[in-house]
């Protein structure tokens, strides 16, 4: 198994191929707004044939719950699963065939879909997908980072985590933003996934429906999973 970086040709992120070279790690470069594309080439140049994509606007990622969504993929017989959406925007992991991921990059054709990268595979009705679903419905945390805000709570859980090392979880930010609600407040009006609603709003009409499929796609799939969650949270400000 390898790390493969997936960025674009873009002169800002020659940083990140610095980074990627620094650290021993492959990388690919390609178009910035065709992310379907980008994905695809990258996993075609190096023969990969199982995707674990995680996005690094994700800094708050579970390993536990990445380990989870990627056993259940291994262990049914699935062309994609993922954790979305009951999880926190920001916890998203998804695993998928290349095979899945070829057929995507061949059919897909809405400004979305290229750029969204899994939409075609979850809203074709082509693949057999899974959604693990955790037992409470966390999906109004914004833990990804899109705003200042978002930058800003991240670092704030950071700063309460530090004493955990490098790596922590779910349940510990859970726990921490229950000791110190106040943190929510910090990017309380950030809205998760806005970007992807954005990306639906500007798509031709032909996918007025999509996001309300993808809804029953998910819903008719989501099977409770052993997340390590305990407690139920209010929303950010209540």
């Amino acid at each position: 198994e390898d790390v493969i970086i997936a960025t674009t040709t873009k002169d800002q992120d020659d940083v990140l191929v610095e980074v990627a070279q620094r650290l021993g790690l492959k990388y690919y470069r390609g178009s910035e707004q065709d992310v379907l594309d980008r994905v695809y080439q990258a996993a075609q140049h190096y023969g990969v044939e199982l995707i674990v994509r995680v996005t690094p606007d994700c800094p708050l990622l579970d390993p536990q719950v990445t380990d989870e969504v990627i056993d259940t993929y291994l262990a049914g017989k699935y062309n994609y699963a993922t954790n979305t959406p009951s999880c926190p925007d920001g916890l998203d992991v998804e695993v998928f065939s290349f095979k899945a991921l070829e057929r995507a990059w061949q059919q897909a054709q809405l400004p979305s879909e290229r750029e969204h990268v899994t939409d075609y595979i979850l809203n074709s009705g082509e693949f057999r997908t899974f959604n693990l679903v955790s037992p409470d419905d966390l999906s109004h945390f914004k833990w990804s980072i899109d705003t200042a805000d978002d930058m800003a709570f991240v670092k704030a859980v950071y700063e309460k985590l530090q004493d955990k090392g490098d790596i922590f979880y779910l349940q510990d930010v859970l726990d921490t933003l229950k000791q110190y609600p106040e943190l929510m407040r910090i990017n309380e009006k950030s809205v998760p996934n806005q970007g992807y609603y954005k990306s639906i709003a500007s798509d031709p009409p032909i996918a007025a429906g999509k996001l309300e499929m993808s809804r029953r796609t998910q819903s008719s799939v989501g099977l409770t999973s052993s997340f390590p969650v305990s407690e139920r949270f209010p929303a950010a400000g209540q």
